[in-house]
């Protein structure tokens, strides 16, 4: 296994059997460049994991909308194209909420995200933007992750923002920890990787827990997840059985 920077020219992707997707955290800002390379890389004759097609799709945010048409339990959200302040403001009604939060479609890291009350001052958001009302379990509770490998389950976390904040991502402060999810949780995070055809060979469930005591999905990352390593001792072997089985195909 070797490590190359995605947009290195002097790379001969032609040398390789497969390309896994690390942690290319730049693709957001430049994302149409970013697929371009995969389907050069997929050209060459190299298995990309995961495929191009499924990152095309997992790229925006608007993959949302057609788990929630698949029965996945999904946050109320609506879909905004460089939206006004007038415009946001009108969305606490639509979303009978007093809390907002705002993010762009395409992004990482919470990155551009705002959260707004109806107090606050609003300006036009200068993305395509998903506009979601806030979920107060965020800091209540946290974001869970469940680690996926080609369907498998592999282990979970619980992720926490630091006090005063909501932000779980640790450049803001966020902590997480391990837990041992309950029966109807993993249930809620399997219901959405078996939502596909063909489960994705790795995949991170972000969920948080709506107002009536279930998961709902955050984001299901499909590109560039962090998958916790180091709060697994069966990730590894996992993700060699799932490649090896995708590579087989």
């Amino acid at each position: 296994m070797q490590a190359v920077q995605w947009n290195d020219p002097a790379v001969n992707w032609a040398q390789y059997d497969a390309a896994f997707i690390g942690t290319c955290w730049d693709y957001q800002d430049q994302s149409e460049l970013f697929l371009d390379k995969l389907d050069e890389i997929a050209a060459a004759g190299v298995r990309v994991f995961n495929p191009a097609e499924l990152v095309r799709w997992n790229l925006r945010k608007t993959y949302l909308r057609e788990l929630a048409e698949r029965g996945v339990g999904t946050i109320e959200t609506l879909w905004l194209d460089f939206p006004s302040a007038d415009r946001l403001s009108q969305a606490f009604d639509e979303l009978n909420t007093d809390e907002l939060v705002i993010k762009r479609q395409i992004g990482a890291g919470a990155s551009g995200q705002l959260r707004y009350n109806r107090a606050d001052q609003l300006v036009d958001y200068a993305h395509r933007a998903m506009v979601q009302p806030f979920v107060p379990s965020i800091v209540e509770e946290g974001e869970y992750s469940f680690i996926m490998i080609n369907g498998v389950f592999s282990h979970a976390l619980l992720k926490r923002a630091k006090t005063g904040d909501y932000r779980i991502q640790s450049s803001y402060g966020g902590y997480e920890e391990k837990v041992l999810p309950s029966k109807s949780d993993l249930e809620a995070a399997h219901q959405v990787v078996e939502s596909f055809l063909e489960p994705p060979l790795y995949a991170r469930v972000d969920m948080v827990r709506g107002h009536h005591g279930r998961l709902l999905l955050m984001e299901l990352e499909l590109i560039e997840p962090y998958l916790y390593p180091e709060q697994s001792d069966q990730l590894g072997a996992l993700f060699f059985a799932g490649l090896i089985q995708k590579m087989s195909r």
